[in-house]
Parts: C-alpha cells; sequence; structure tokens
C-alpha cells in the first residue's frame, strides 16, 4: 500500500517503544554475554556468533560483516521492506498511534491499517465460533473424531484451538453478517465466504469440517485447515467427480500466504530454540501429536514443499541451523521427503542448514508412531537420524546389487552427480571416502583405488593419486607432508607475526580469535602460548570490555604482569615494538593473518596425519577391523586437508611470510 510521509513523533515514539532484544529475538537466538546479548549474524554465514545487541544503547553490531543500526533498521535490513513499512509494523506491535504529515491522507492510511486489524478480528471471532461449535450437539462427531481416533486430551484440543465447522451452507455466514454485523466483504477478503455464481449472496467456504487454526509467530489466526469428516475413499468410490478434498485450506489473503506460513510455529518457536533443532512434519495432526507428547521443537509444512522463505523462518530460532525432516519410511513418504526438499538442497549442500532425514518405520507418520510407542522411543529416532547425505547415500544404493556391473555403474554415477554438488571441500572429502568403502564392497585394498575414480570424475585435476601396490605402501610411503624444510622456523615467525598484528592492530583482534576458534588451533611454542594465555586473562577480566578490539592499554598491562616473568619477558619482548620491517608486514593484514593461519593448521594437520598413520599401520585388520578403518579414515581426512593446504602455501605462506 502507498504510504504518507509519517510524522517524526510516531517515528521517535516507535523507536522508544521498540525493544531491539524483543525485535531481534524474533528472528536470532540470542544468548545473554555480559550486558550484551551475542548470536549468529543473520546478514551473513557464521559459526562462531559476531552478532551482538546491546540492550542499554538499543543498537546492534556485526564484527564479522559490520551490519549495525537500531531496531527499525534491522527489520528493513532483514526483510528487505521500507522504512514507513517497518515503523508501521512496530507501530501496531507496540500500539504507537500513528500520525502522519499529510492531514487528508490519514483517513486513506488509517482504512487500509484498518482493513487487517479488521480481517485479525474477523478470523479470530470465527476461530471462537468454530470451537464453540465443537461442544453443541452438532459437533459430536468430530469431537469423538478427536478424542478417539487421535487420542487428544482436552488441554491439546484447546491448546491448538480445535473446532467444527457445521454442515449449512450459511451458518457461520449469519453469525458474522446478521448477529455480529461484521461486512460480508471482510469475511470474503479472510477466506471464510465465497460469493454465489448466481442468486446473489454469499455461502460458507468450510463445512461440516474439523477446523484448525492456522496462526502467525505471534499467535493471531490468519487462516484455517479444514478436515473433512466423511469417507474420502467411499465418497471416491460413489461420485468421483464430487469428491472433497480431505483437507482444505484457506485461500492466500492479505494475512495468509501459505508458502510462507508453517504450521504450529508459534507453539514450537521457544522449543526449537531451547532444543536448537527444528522437526519439520508433513500433517497438522502430526505436528499436534508431537506437541501432546511433549516434542515442542515440531511445525508442519502444510502440505507443500518447503520454500527457502520457509526454512529461514526455522532457522532464526535455531543456532546451530539443525532441521530434521520427518515423513513416512514408505514410498509415498519418501517421495514427500524429497518433494518436502524443495528449493533446501542448495543450501543443504553448502552446509548452511544441518539437514536430516527421520523416516519412521512401517511406512508410519508421527501421529500413529506415538499411537503405538513413547515418546522417548520417537526422540531415540530423532537422535540418530542420518543426515541429508548419508540418507540420500542410501537411497542410491538400496535394493541395488553392487556386484552387478549393470548396477555398480548406475550407483556410481549417481554418487559421483551427488559429490560433486557438496560445496564444502571437507565434507566432499569425507562422503568420497564413505562412498569409496560401499563402493569397495568390504575390501580395504580397493578403498584408496575406488577414491581415486571418484575423485577423477568429480574433478579430474584434484585427482593427484596413483594406483597403490597395496593399500598401507600407498598411503605410508612417498612423500612427506613436511610444511617446510624449516619448519620451525617458518612456525616461529607465523606465531609471532599473528601475536604482533594481534597486539598493534585491534581491528584484527576478532577476526583472530574467530580463526583460531574455527580451525581449533592453539600456539605451539611454550612462550608464544604463554603470551596468549596472558592476553585471554586480561580479555576475561576486564568487566568493561565490550570486545577483543576495545581492550584499552593491552601493551602496557601485559608489560606489567610481565614483570615478574623474566625468562618468558626476554623470548617476547620484541612483539611490543614496531620497526620499520614489522610495520610493513603488519600492514598487509588481513593476507597475513591468513597465511600465519594456514601455517600454524599445516603443523598441527602433519601431526595428526603422522599420528593417525601410525596407528592405522599398527592394526591388524583381521583381528581389529572397526579400529583399522576408524584409523583409515582419520588419517585420510588429514592428507586431503594437507593437499589442500600444500597448493595454498606454494603462493600464500612462502609469498606472505
Amino acid at each position: 500500500m502507498q504510504i504518507p510521509r509519517l510524522h517524526p513523533d510516531t517515528i521517535e515514539e516507535v523507536k522508544l517503544r521498540a525493544d531491539i532484544v524483543d525485535v531481534v529475538s524474533e528472528y536470532v537466538v540470542l544468548r545473554k554475554r555480559g550486558k550484551d546479548f551475542v548470536g549468529l549474524c543473520p546478514f551473513h554465514d557464521e559459526k562462531s556468533p559476531s552478532f551482538t545487541v546491546s540492550q542499554t544503547k538499543q543498537m546492534y553490531y556485526c564484527f564479522g560483516c559490520q551490519a549495525g543500526g537500531n531496531a527499525i533498521k534491522f527489520v528493513m535490513e532483514l526483510g528487505k521492506r521500507s522504512f514507513a513499512d517497518v515503523v508501521l509494523d512496530l507501530a501496531r506491535r507496540y500500539q504507537v498511534p500513528v500520525q502522519t504529515l499529510e492531514p487528508e491522507q490519514r483517513q486513506e492510511l488509517q482504512r487500509q491499517l484498518s482493513l487487517r486489524e479488521q480481517l485479525y478480528e474477523v478470523l479470530a471471532t470465527s476461530a471462537q465460533f468454530y470451537q464453540h461449535a465443537l461442544r453443541q450437539s452438532q459437533g459430536q462427531k468430530a469431537l469423538q473424531y478427536l478424542q478417539s481416533n487421535r487420542q487428544l486430551k482436552e488441554e491439546t484440543i484447546q491448546q491448538f484451538g480445535l473446532g467444527y465447522a457445521p454442515a449449512g451452507w450459511e451458518t457461520l455466514h449469519r453469525y458474522l453478517v446478521e448477529d455480529k454485523h461484521l461486512p460480508a466483504q471482510i469475511l470474503e477478503k479472510a477466506g471464510l465466504i465465497k460469493p454465489r455464481s448466481s442468486g446473489g449472496g454469499y455461502y460458507d467456504v468450510f463445512r461440516d469440517r474439523l477446523m484448525i487454526p492456522i496462526r502467525d509467530v505471534q499467535g493471531r489466526v490468519i487462516a484455517f485447515g479444514g478436515r473433512t469428516l466423511t469417507d474420502v475413499d467411499a465418497q471416491r468410490a460413489a461420485s468421483p467427480e464430487g469428491v472433497q478434498p480431505k483437507y482444505l485450506n484457506s485461500p492466500e489473503t492479505e494475512l495468509f500466504s501459505k508458502g510462507r506460513t508453517l504450521f504450529a510455529l508459534d507453539q514450537a518457536k521457544g522449543g526449537i530454540s531451547q532444543l536448537d533443532q527444528a522437526v519439520v512434519v508433513e500433517g497438522y495432526f502430526d505436528a499436534i501429536a508431537l506437541h501432546a507428547a511433549g516434542i515442542n521443537n515440531a511445525v508442519a509444512s502444510l502440505g507443500t514443499a518447503l520454500s527457502l522463505e520457509q526454512v529461514r523462518l526455522i532457522l532464526r530460532y535455531t543456532e546451530s541451523k539443525q532441521l530434521v525432516l520427518n515423513f513416512d519410511a514408505d514410498k509415498a513418504g519418501t517421495n514427500a521427503a524429497e518433494r518436502a526438499i524443495g528449493e533446501i538442497a542448495e543450501l543443504a549442500y553448502k552446509g548452511e542448514v544441518q539437514l536430516k532425514i527421520l523416516n519412521l518405520p512401517d511406512g508410519k507418520d508421527a501421529d500413529e508412531y506415538l499411537h503405538s510407542h513413547t515418546p522417548e522411543n520417537y526422540r531415540e529416532l530423532l537422535a540418530n537420524a542420518p543426515l541429508w547425505l548419508d540418507w540420500q547415500i542410501q537411497q542410491i544404493i538400496q535394493d541395488r546389487d553392487l556386484k552387478q556391473a549393470t548396477d555398480f555403474q548406475q550407483v556410481t554415477q549417481q554418487l559421483v552427480k551427488l559429490l560433486k554438488n557438496i560445496a564444502n571441500s571437507d565434507t566432499r572429502n569425507y562422503y568420497v571416502s564413505y562412498c569409496a568403502e560401499i563402493l569397495s564392497l568390504g575390501d580395504t585394498r580397493l578403498i584408496p583405488l575406488r577414491v581415486e575414480n571418484l575423485l577423477t570424475q568429480i574433478a579430474p585435476a584434484a585427482a593427484t593419486y596413483t594406483k597403490p601396490v597395496s593399500a598401507k605402501k600407498a598411503w605410508g610411503g612417498g612423500k612427506s607432508h613436511s610444511p617446510l624444510p624449516t619448519e620451525r622456523s617458518l612456525l616461529e615467525h607465523a606465531e609471532a607475526l599473528l601475536l604482533r598484528i594481534y597486539l598493534h592492530c585491534p581491528e584484527q583482534r576478532q577476526a583472530i580469535i574467530a580463526e583460531l576458534e574455527e580451525r581449533d588451533l592453539q600456539f605451539s611454542l611454550s612462550h608464544h602460548r604463554f603470551l596468549w594465555q596472558q592476553i585471554l586473562e586480561i580479555s576475561s577480566g576486564d568487566q568493561e570490555m565490550k570486545n577483543f578490539a576495545s581492550l584499552p592499554n593491552l601493551i602496557s598491562r601485559l608489560q606489567d604482569q610481565f614483570l615478574e616473568f623474566g625468562s618468558e619477558m626476554a623470548l617476547i619482548s620484541h612483539l611490543f615494538h614496531v620497526d620499520e620491517k614489522n610495520q610493513k608486514e603488519i600492514l598487509r593484514t588481513p593476507q597475513v593473518v591468513q597465511a600465519a593461519i594456514a601455517c600454524m593448521d599445516l603443523v598441527m594437520l602433519e601431526k595428526r596425519y603422522r599420528h593417525f598413520l601410525e596407528l592405522w599401520q599398527q592394526t591388524d585388520p583381521e583381528a581389529e577391523p572397526e579400529r583399522y578403518q576408524s584409523y583409515y579414515q582419520a588419517f585420510y581426512a588429514e592428507k586431503i586437508k594437507l593437499q589442500k593446504i600444500d597448493r595454498q602455501r606454494l603462493f600464500s605462506i612462502t609469498e606472505l611470510l
């Protein structure tokens, strides 16, 4: 709608009333840290939280992408919405009276705002009407269905506001228009009635149906789902042309869009945040049954393929971005899972969502499963649900005989197609090894050959292996992965340079912290490790610190602290000063930071590679096959990482360091 210019008083009042923690919490899982709150930034992908929200300043800021502002700007940037639209939305939420600069436009604005409010009112009143009808004699069949067929308790029926739409053609219309004096046009816009094709007047959209209110995230009724109480199969057999759908949803309206709505999200958002996981089922009653069983992190997809908007809506409430799709284990359930994945496959391939697939046994849905099993049984299945890629691989090899040449070739082609789509190199390398094991049919000597074949088909330039004479000889011999001939001197230089940048370039501190945490790295040399420990102790003891970059007089405080450590001070005192050569080095950040981190990572990888290789060579594959495989996978994963860094170091480490 066209929004006139808003009065400054309205804008200021919205700024005063709209608490930024309250607003941001609708989209980001926030954790209290000191005076502020932190979470994963919604504006860029990150694994460690760098997004902070200050309640005292009513501001947000991300140290990763430098996004920042107040509550209004946050909603504008996240939803790509206009300033006036966001202010109006927040004004409604916090009950701020709206004024405009053009008095003649105020009436039109109020009319447009009033339409949405009237729709909310009509839908809320309709929900109450349906709930009341459920308790009347005409609603006994629906109530009996809920209590007997669905085994729902009274508290669950009330929690979800379940009701009944009477069988008459104009029952709701007469109640709302004639008794409540609500405009018929508003009922039509709400998707509750339709105009007759001839003769004038309206008829009810929902008739003789069990009614399920669909609510927005704030818990307001925005639509309905209606389930028929007649036998659809018998109805189809009697008259195929006149069959009513088992489930009927409200049409798209000003308030309701199926592709942007998830059933029960208003009930589940707290559970999703608490458990750091969201469960998506296909049907209304699957979600309701899970909540009734105490599994309160479940939502339903309204029977459509999940859209990116729906997924991003769910992921606002889970920090680890963990999403479980729960559909039946039969063919229909498998197809439903494939359909539900829809647009989110790209996110799953990139690792932006931890997607898992839960197929319940015996072709049951969640509601049916809970009738014969306990909630603990379901939680156990949930905990063991495979990652989407593992599930996809199982779908590919299911009912295939890999000893047959045709099946082997077809499976290999499908696996290669799957592996090519994996964006993250570490994840792809892991699944290359996993698929090679499957294709080796238990013969561990064939695994390196299968790995080479898969890599050749995925990316020919990445295949650097030669055909091994034997597995252990191939992996144990050959070129050593020593980081550089002068490993100690290079490591000394890299760690010292990283610490010098941290001390003298405050703007790089958050990036260094994030890189070390992401790669799980520590300083290898004892004097550097000692200095780093002192830095962390000062940081944790400074109650006024808002972030690492704002540590006041860090070098001075470190020098004071080191007065009693003479020997250690002699080894690190040069880091507190910057000469002309040092100045040139640290001016090349952040490239130098990346190179120094890569060097440290290389040394740690080399140590792990040698360790697991030695364990693998010492293990008897006949006596301890599982341990043998575990050590193989571990050192192979380190080898792949080493090869990747080997390529990087040729230009980054040797040139920058």
